[in-house]
């Protein structure tokens, strides 16, 4: 399935963007920002955007019978099977939506469901440490670049998730 692509120079947050193109009729596409004023974590903590890095939402209809947990465990292994495309590295994920390489958390993942015109929808709103990781206490947090030896550019990561979100979407009816 092909996504289509939104781009933006500066928003408040993807996923805010992701709902406002479903109610606009697309039922699925990813939205791309250069910049990210109030992204959104998990259990209500702010993303903090750092220029440079990856801020992409995916959104798609989902069927009212997908398993939220396991559909979870499914984008993390999208961002992590993205990221093994670019690093020779051992790459987990810390549950619930954390991608670590070397116990640093590198990326985030937060899923929102919505309903509009009785169809679910389900937004899956990634951020990726491409250039710099913020500092945060008592949390280890890097960056793509930390790990590779050539620097790596957040439109390369961006095309690369995109081609697998396109590739491994008919999956999520199986989930």
């Amino acid at each position: 399935m092909k996504l289509k692509k939104f781009s933006y120079k500066k928003v408040l947050s993807t996923n805010d963007i992701a709902i406002r193109k479903i109610k606009n009729g697309f039922e699925n596409g990813i939205i791309l920002a250069d910049e990210q004023k109030k992204g959104r974590g998990k259990y209500g903590n702010k993303w903090i955007s750092i220029k440079g890095n990856l801020f992409t939402t995916v959104f798609f209809k989902i069927n009212n019978k997908i398993r939220l947990e396991k559909i979870l465990k499914f984008n993390c292994s999208l961002v992590k099977k993205t990221l093994r495309q670019i690093l020779n590295r051992n790459i987990n994920i810390k549950p619930p939506n954390d991608i670590m390489i070397n116990k640093e958390k590198v990326s985030g993942i937060l899923q929102e469901i919505i309903s509009y015109r009785n169809n679910k929808y389900l937004i899956v709103g990634i951020g990726i440490n491409i250039v710099a990781s913020p500092k945060i206490d008592n949390y280890r947090c890097s960056y793509i670049n930390n790990f590779h030896d050539k620097f790596i550019s957040r439109n390369k990561v961006f095309y690369l998730l995109k081609n697998v979100y396109e590739k491994n979407l008919r999956s999520i009816s199986c989930i």
